[in-house]
């Protein structure tokens, strides 16, 4: 007897992430039944981390796959052959389809179009929309329609308050059971060198080179700020990916500080009332993400699922723009939308020195604010829901073939 067959489509690299936590329970609940991905957006590399056969060509563009921030980024993508590979993508996963048995979609409209065309029965999750952005969830005419259809059997969502909302608008089968970000933060027990009764910072710069190489280096001034103007003590964790880690040589030299074995260090910096120049370092790992989160007092980022972690996670987040393609203030401005009061945006354009000085010093009075700490934990829980989304969607997914 033939084994079952999933196809997983995504649109991002986040929605790569949802759907491998997805298939990562599917994998626990229903071992034997096959899997295969279209990642649209990017080269896949959470599906090989995974160990998800890809059935078609990828290639990363150059705005990560948030052109509709800045059409110059939709051009430039367009240069990059974007048109050719969405066609030979699309070719791809009709062309596999045909031996699947329902087909798991998680982004926006091209995600949903792309399951549509295959003629199988779908699923969605629908990460690119929540109502929290819109005030009411405007899908459009042809996201509608592909909902509306036949083929698509179950809507998720990324927050109770859209699924509320759909079902209102007459989709009765759209639902939320949590979302799969909030299923990979199992803390590894890394010893992270905290110094006890000190709040911790953690600093997320982002996955995709070299923006991310860039956005450490903004934060870098961010932290020389706070560490010269707090009126607490604070310490600092950074959370890099390993392609990252490689850059640190080069990104303290072009800081003006030192590095040495994963430690940033930043020598002679003045502080307010206090004759004696003091030193900052930060320390960064590749494999504590989730200890790093779970263990911090405040996150300071400049990145996408990351940060909704955090915030399903009850953390404080301050966040500054940066000159993109993907963090940009647009980008941060929606993101707060989303994620609500959890989230502060410090300023409107790439940050220079004015907006640092702004951020370290909402920094020092976010720590000192326990009422807005506490508010924090609730906006959380209600943006993002609780952990076991993944494995409810696979108990779905099974449930359908």
């Amino acid at each position: 007897m033939k084994s079952k067959e999933i196809l997983f489509l995504s649109n991002g690299h986040g929605e790569d992430t949802i759907n491998c936590q997805i298939v990562n329970a599917l994998r626990t609940s229903a071992p034997n039944i096959q899997v295969s991905a279209m990642p649209i957006v990017g080269d896949g590399a959470a599906y090989a981390r995974s160990s998800v056969p890809i059935i078609g060509p990828t290639s990363p563009m150059p705005s990560g796959g948030v052109f509709y921030m800045n059409p110059l980024f939709f051009l430039k993508d367009v240069r990059a052959g974007l048109i050719r590979l969405t066609l030979q993508q699309l070719q791809a996963t009709r062309a596999h389809s045909g031996r699947c048995d329902l087909v798991v979609t998680t982004g926006d409209i091209v995600a949903a179009g792309f399951a549509h065309a295959t003629g199988r029965p779908y699923i969605i999750f629908l990460s690119a929309h929540s109502t929290y952005y819109e005030g009411l969830a405007d899908l459009g005419f042809l996201l509608n329609y592909l909902l509306s259809s036949e083929q698509c059997l179950a809507i998720f969502t990324r927050d109770a308050l859209t699924a509320a909302d759909l079902n209102r608008q007459g989709f009765e089968k759209a639902k939320f059971v949590g979302n799969p970000v909030m299923d990979n933060l199992i803390p590894t027990g890394k010893d992270l060198q905290l110094k006890p009764g000190v709040s911790t910072i953690a600093l997320l710069p982002g996955s995709r080179l070299p923006e991310a190489t860039e956005n450490l280096i903004l934060l870098l001034k961010l932290v020389k700020e706070i560490a010269a103007n707090s009126t607490l003590p604070v310490q600092f964790r950074a959370a890099l990916v390993p392609s990252l880690m490689l850059e640190l040589d080069d990104i303290a030299a072009r800081s003006g500080w030192l590095h040495r074995d994963g430690k940033l260090v930043c020598q002679e910096i003045k502080q307010q009332g206090n004759e004696k120049a003091a030193t900052v370092e930060v320390i960064c790992y590749s494999d504590a993400f989730a200890d790093i989160l779970q263990q911090s007092n405040l996150v300071i980022g400049m990145t996408g699922s990351a940060i909704e972690q955090a915030v399903g996670l009850g953390k404080p987040v301050i966040t500054i723009p940066g000159k993109g393609p993907s963090f940009t203030y647009r980008f941060a401005e929606a993101q707060n939308r989303l994620l609500g009061n959890s989230v502060q945006v410090i300023g409107t354009e790439p940050a220079n020195p004015e907006i640092i000085k702004q951020a370290a010093a909402s920094v020092d009075r976010t720590l000192q604010d326990q009422k807005y700490l506490e508010t924090c934990v609730k906006n959380g829980l209600e943006r993002m829901g609780k952990a076991g989304g993944s494995s409810k969607i696979a108990n779905c997914v099974k449930n359908y073939i």
